[in-house]
Formats: C-alpha cells, structure tokens, sequence
C-alpha cells in the first residue's frame, strides 16, 4: 500500500495582540477553540462534508498545562471522541504540531487532523522552583551554554556582523510589508474574530519615526523597535488525506525536518533544519516560491537569511514574509509557526498560485534547534 499524503485545505488564525492587550481576557484554549472551529468549518465547506476529526495537535509553551488541545477541542465543540495532544517545542511548537499531525495521515493512522498552536502570554501562569517564581525552564543542562533569547540574538549579530541600522533595516522592512498587505486585504480571509478583536495589533505606523530612539536590550544593536512583541494569539489548520480532499485546492506536506544546533547561538538553527528538507525533497531554494520565517529578532532573521544564501547587501530576497512577519504582527510563541504556515497558505492557495508552487516555514527554538517544512500547492 502506497503512502498517504497529507494536504492543508484550511488554514485560519486570530489576531495577534501584544501581551496584557485586546487578547488579555482569553485563556489559551478559548484563543485556539476560536482558530479550531473556523479551520473545520473552512475545510468542511471545501470538502463538502462534515469532516470527522481524528485528532487535535496544539503547540504552546507557557499554558496552564492540562492538555490545552483537548479543552480547545472540547470548547471548539469537536465530538468527546477527538483526543487532542498537546506539543512543546517552545518557538516551533505551533509548527511541529501541524508535521506531527501530517504524520499521522501520511502513516494511514487518520484520514483528518486538526494542527496549530496557541500561546497567552497574558495569562500564562507563574512558575515557581525551589520557592522561586521563574520565566522559563531550562533549555540545556548544566554545562550546556543556555542563554537568555536576547543575548543570543546579539551574540549571533556580533557573530555575522550585523549592525544596528541593518537590523532597524530589516524591521521596518518587515512593518512596512504588513501595512501594504492589510491595505490590500490580504489578512482578511485568514483571520478570525476573537470577541470584539477582529485584527492584528500591529504593524506600527510610526517605526521609522522611532526606531533610532529606542535604547538597547543587552548594550549592543537589539532593542525593542528591531525584535518582535511578546503576544497573545493562536492558529490552526485542516489536514487531510487525499481521499478527502477531492478537488479543494491545498498544500500538502512534501518534506520536514527538526534539527538542532549549539545552543549558545539557538537562533542559526533554521540554517541546517532547512537544509535537511530541501536534501530530503530533492529541491532548492531557487524552486521555491513563498518563503516564511518566524522573525524573533532582526538580528537572528537576517543571520539565517544571509547563512541561507537570501540576504545580502542590504537587500532581503522578496520570498521572504513578503507580506510582513513576526517584527511587525507580534511573536505568540507557540503560535507562530503555525501562523507561518496559515501565511504561506495565504500567500500561495489563497493567491492562486499554480500547482506545484513550494512554500516554506520555519522556525528557531530556544535550546539550540530548528524546524521547517516545505508544502507544494495543489489544485
């Protein structure tokens, strides 16, 4: 027997809010109910059916605990039967969700999943250890390096040699792509209403004003204006085989890859995870047609970018979040790499972009690791 493939006919997501904002009042399950239901609603009204649910795979780094998959499932109002898990692969969570759900149809263990990733931040919970509130647990053992994401970012711009005004550079490149898209409308068919918040909190219309102003985070080139927002948000997606699919258009999973890397420079590590998937599938970056990446950090994005061969002298390869990323929506952590996903879904399904058009997504997570995923449109 032949193996399945698995192919995204839904892709939604809410806004993205900054942390104690519009999204403050919604736990992490009600924020990932709100994306569940409105990707199986997508999906069944595509595939012309009522989609029967397997599973729900939900990233998410800082929740309550309690398994925030099958509460969202539940207050989704998915049958009792659906299980739901719940992955933790801090900033590639939401996107490891989505291959981990793909592996359960390409397997024939399922014929749909649903996959994504939520985070409030708002909300999250204290965490206490030896009597000690802290912000995060460990990334690496003793005698491991395992730095704070911040000093990382400015360790890998001091390693690459990337200067303040590149980074403000890329960060406003960033804004200014989000502002041009929102105008276009081409947010609005991916979004979904979360009680009265119907859009992004960003971009910032007076960055270029203020980017020179704000001072550094760690004494070097990373401030606030050229890093994302700490936000509340959530995505999901519809996943399933092909004899569900019939002729809704998608995009279906051609190769994955995790990978890790020193974790004292946590941020390279897109670098070799998307090597990994380009060997696998046989393709090369030239093949590709849409390009996201979670944008923690100027300065981890453009290391990445320039180790990848898509920036250099100043210039960013337009495939990259040509319609603005992270720095300018904001960084739900364990969101985002399924927002990655729902914005190639955009960028390319949406579009109309012909069959066999690549997309890809990635991320970097803290500890030293990286994940990425290449999908080919289907019509």
């Amino acid at each position: 027997m032949g193996r399945s493939t698995a192919t995204i006919v839904a892709a939604r997501r809410t806004p993205v809010a900054t942390r104690g904002g519009r999204l403050a009042q919604h736990p992490v399950d009600a924020l990932a109910a709100a994306a569940i239901r409105a990707a199986v609603d997508d999906a069944e009204s595509c595939t012309r059916g009522e989609l029967a649910v397997a599973d729900v795979v939900i990233g998410n780094c800082m929740g309550p605990g309690g398994n925030t998959a099958r509460v969202a499932a539940l207050a989704a109002g998915l049958d009792v039967a659906v299980p739901g898990m719940t992955i933790d692969r801090q900033c590639g969570s939401g996107l490891s969700a989505i291959i981990t759900a793909a592996g359960m149809i390409r397997a024939g263990d399922a014929e749909a999943v649903v996959a994504g990733g939520a985070e409030s931040a708002s909300t999250a919970p204290v965490r206490v250890m030896d009597g000690q509130p802290y912000t995060r647990a460990a990334f690496a053992p003793p005698g491991h390096h395992d730095p704070e994401m911040i000093p990382a970012a400015e360790a890998l711009g001091r390693r690459f040699g990337i200067s303040r005004d590149e980074q403000d550079a890329y960060a406003l490149r960033s804004h200014r792509a989000a502002e041009r898209a929102i105008r276009a409308g081409l947010f609005t068919d991916e979004l979904v209403a979360v009680g009265s918040t119907t859009a992004d909190d960003g971009p910032r219309a007076d960055l270029e004003r203020m980017l020179h102003r704000f001072p550094p985070l760690a004494g070097g080139a990373v401030t606030a204006g050229n890093s994302s927002r700490v936000s509340d948000g959530a995505a999901a997606v519809a996943i399933v085989d092909d004899a569900l699919r019939g002729s809704a258009p998608g995009l279906r999973l051609v190769a994955s890859a995790a990978v890790g890397c020193d974790p004292a420079l946590p941020g390279i590590g897109p670098v070799p995870a998307v090597e990994r998937v380009l060997d696998l599938s046989g393709s090369s970056l030239d093949d590709v047609a849409a390009i996201e990446i979670v944008e923690a950090f100027s300065a981890q994005t453009l290391a990445v970018l320039e180790s990848l061969g898509l920036h250099g002298e100043g210039r960013t390869d337009p495939r990259v979040c040509a319609q603005g990323g992270a720095l300018a929506l904001g960084h739900p952590w364990g969101a985002s790499g399924a927002i990655a996903v729902v914005r190639l879904f955009s960028r390319l399904v949406r579009a109309g972009a012909p069959a066999g058009s690549l997309g890809l997504a990635t991320a970097a997570v803290g500890g030293g690791l990286g994940v990425a995923a290449l999908f080919e449109v289907v019509r």
